[in-house]
């Protein structure tokens, strides 16, 4: 973040020309832009070439990327963003989630401007782009989105005789239950898996919570979410997953590999892990997007993935700005989507990935992408997650609309309780 002549150390004066100020022709200094980006989110090898790219193209930055971990990492950002400036991140990567936490303080850079003017965000995907809004100004500008496909099982399908992946969810019921049987599970789909539902919520017209005049309520109760509901506890019953635990306990990918489950919902990915419990699968698993209610129109899902913001304490506002229109630009988005199997930030920009089966059914799928609502408290409702004891109740028969509102009301509270 601060600026720094980028030498190397010298004896003496005398050898500074050959030692590298590395200084510009016109004799300007160059400039330190530092990058914060979480491990794991893109290779050592696209990092060099990016980095490379980079530089060469912007002769008077120096690229100083810094690799975080995710634990820990939002008390670290806040830290960094409350800071005099001097030693800081120019630009971070966030979770598309996480934008608003960071943007309340009013220590983030609003980047509406660039975004219309310069970066093309009428076309960014919707679950990357809404969650990086805050007081509609935008902050988070959209790097890449991962979202949940169904992972099925080509031998299953052919045994029972359906020829194609399901197209909408009564396909998809109507399918499932004739895969439920001779010992295999239709789906298998753990209990209290919310992020799915929150999927069928969407796809139905409803929402998790929604603000009125400055105040935040849940919103389970609404008929279109029980709707959802309801669609996911006939679903859930197309198999043995337990009601009661989440798609994690036990991991869902180790019961899919011992070879009696049809299908799951998962982020594409999760076959690698599959695959490396039961080789023996190799070839025998299809993606397709989460069916919608009608054909031709994926279902609505949750997208996770990163967004781009630049700390308001910047001293390096122009680099910073250069940094996030190359990252979230074209070429080098494409590039990151290719290299990690992610989609790309645009739905324009789908076909990058369409020779990847599992890619292909997610960017398919991501242009229907939601995020949770975009509060900075609804961490809080994620810490003590209400929904999840919901979705037990409901699929072990108590009454969902009296649940529904039971959870609503819990929803409220902690999103208000938070903010006081």
């Amino acid at each position: 973040m601060r600026r720094r002549l980028l030498a190397l150390a010298c004896v003496s004066a005398s050898l500074l020309s050959g030692c590298g100020l590395m200084s510009q022709e016109d004799g300007g200094e160059r400039r330190a832009v530092t990058l914060w980006l979480m491990k794991g989110s893109a290779s050592d090898d696209f990092l060099k070439r990016f980095t490379e790219d980079f530089e060469r193209t912007h002769p008077d930055l120096d690229l100083d990327v810094r690799i975080q971990e995710w634990t820990g990492i939002g008390d670290k950002v806040q830290a960094a963003l409350k800071a005099d400036g001097t030693d800081g991140p120019d630009v971070i990567e966030v979770g598309n989630t996480q934008v608003p936490q960071y943007a309340e303080g009013g220590r983030l850079q609003d980047l509406t401007l660039e975004s219309m003017r310069d970066w093309g965000m009428e076309d960014w995907l919707p679950g990357l782009a809404e969650p990086g809004k805050w007081m509609s100004q935008q902050y988070g500008i959209p790097w890449y989105a991962a979202n949940r496909v169904v992972i099925y099982r080509k031998d299953l399908f052919e045994r029972a005789g359906v020829g194609e992946p399901p197209r909408t969810r009564e396909e998809w019921l109507t399918v499932t239950e004739k895969l439920d049987s001779d010992g295999t599970q239709g789906i298998y789909l753990a209990g209290q898996d919310w992020y799915t539902l929150s999927g069928f919520i969407w796809e139905e017209g409803g929402e998790l919570a929604v603000e009125e005049g400055g105040t935040w309520r849940g919103t389970l109760d609404s008929e279109a979410a029980l709707r959802g509901m309801d669609f996911y506890r006939e679903l859930q019953a197309l198999g043995d997953g337990p009601v009661d635990a989440d798609e994690e306990h036990p991991p869902q990918a180790g019961v899919f590999a011992k070879g009696s489950v049809a299908q799951i919902v998962a982020v594409p990915g999760l076959a690698q892990t599959i695959l490396k419990e039961n080789p023996g699968l190799q070839g025998k698993l299809g993606f397709f997007p989460v069916p919608g209610k009608t054909a031709g129109r994926p279902g609505a899902v949750f997208t996770g993935g990163s967004d781009l913001v630049v700390p308001k304490n910047t001293d390096e506002h122009d680099g910073a700005l250069a940094v996030v229109e190359a990252l979230a630009g074209t070429e080098w988005n494409t590039e990151l989507a290719r290299t990690m199997n992610y989609v790309p930030n645009k739905e324009s920009l789908a076909d990058a990935v369409a020779g990847e089966e599992g890619v292909a059914a997610m960017a398919a799928g991501a242009a229907r992408g939601r995020a949770t609502p975009g509060t900075p408290r609804w961490g809080a409702v994620e810490a003590d997650n209400p929904i999840k004891e919901y979705m037990t109740k409901v699929l072990t028969g108590s009454d969902a609309e009296s649940e529904a509102r039971r959870t609503s009301d819990r929803i409220t509270e902690l999103l208000d309780l938070d903010a006081r």
